[in-house]
C-alpha cells in the first residue's frame, strides 16, 4: 500500500504551476549524471576480477544502484526563482528576482559556535520553506542537502522533523562555497526529503574469522564488479515509486 506525503502551500502567491512546487527528486537529475557513462574502458586495471579478454571493460560508478538510490529517493524541495549571489572583499550579497518570493532568502552573519562546513563562507544565509509537509502518523522526514549533487554551491543543514505532528519548516539555514557568485536558477532542489518510519533498534557485534572475510570480498567482487554489470539491481536492488 502506498503512503502519501502532502505538500501544502504557505505562500500567498504559490500554485500548482510554482517553480517552487515540491516532486519527486529522481525527476531533477542533473545533466552530468544523465550523460555519464555506464561502462569505461580500463586496460590498464589492477583489479584481480576484470578478464583481459573484455578489454578492461568495468562497469562506471553510473552503474552503482546505492549511488542511484540516494540521488533518486524521496523528494525535494525547490527554489522559487533566479537567485543572484555576489562576492566582494566583506561579504556576500545576494538578490532574489520576485518580488513575491523576496522573503526566501534571508543572510544571517556568522552562525555563533557552530562548526562551519570546510570550504563555504563562514556568513551563512537560510531558506524560509515555502511548502508544508505531512506524511501518515508514525513517520518523519529527514530533511538534508541533496545527496551527490556535487554541483551545488551550496550546503543546507540537515534535520529530522516529525511531519506527522507539525508542518510547517520555518528557516533551514545554508552554507556557500567561498567566493561563488553566480544564479541558481528557479526549481534548483535545495533539500531532500526522505520519510521513513519511527521505530526502535538494537545493535549487535559480529567478529568474523580473516580468511572468511577475505573470501567473502573477493566473491562479492567477482559477483558484482562483472563488465556486463546489473547483478546488484537485477538480483538484490528493490524499486521505489515516488509520484
Amino acid at each position: 500500500m502506498e503512503k502519501k506525503i502532502l505538500f501544502t502551500s504557505n505562500r500567498y502567491h504559490l500554485t500548482k504551476d510554482s517553480a517552487s512546487c515540491p516532486k519527486p527528486i529522481g525527476r531533477t537529475l542533473p545533466s552530468w549524471y544523465k550523460e555519464a557513462s555506464v561502462y569505461i574502458q580500463d586496460p590498464a586495471t589492477s583489479q584481480p576480477w576484470v578478464n583481459p579478454a573484455d578489454g578492461g571493460k568495468v562497469p562506471n560508478w553510473k552503474s552503482c544502484a546505492p549511488f542511484f538510490d540516494a540521488m533518486s529517493t524521496g523528494y525535494c524541495l525547490r527554489t522559487p526563482c533566479d537567485i543572484k549571489f555576489f562576492a566582494n572583499d566583506k561579504r556576500t550579497t545576494f538578490k532574489v528576482l520576485d518580488k513575491n518570493a523576496e522573503d526566501f532568502v534571508s543572510e544571517r552573519g556568522e552562525m555563533a559556535d557552530f562548526m562551519t562546513p570546510m570550504g563555504y563562507d563562514k556568513n551563512h544565509f537560510a531558506w524560509w520553506v515555502d511548502w508544508g509537509v505531512t506524511v501518515p502518523e508514525g513517520y518523519s522526514v529527514l530533511h538534508t542537502q541533496p545527496m551527490n549533487r556535487f554541483e551545488l554551491p551550496f550546503i543546507s543543514t540537515s534535520g529530522i522533523v516529525d511531519n506527522d505532528s507539525v508542518n510547517l519548516m520555518g528557516q533551514v539555514p545554508f552554507f556557500l562555497v567561498n567566493g561563488w557568485e553566480g544564479t541558481l536558477p528557479a526549481g534548483t532542489p535545495y533539500l531532500q526529503l526522505f520519510p521513513f518510519k519511527r521505530e526502535n533498534w538494537e545493535s549487535e557485534l559480529t567478529i568474523e574469522d580473516p580468511k572468511k572475510m577475505y573470501d567473502k570480498n573477493i566473491k562479492n567482487s567477482y559477483k558484482y564488479r562483472v563488465p556486463s554489470g546489473g547483478v546488484y539491481k537485477n538480483q538484490v536492488w528493490q524499486k521505489r515509486t515516488y509520484r
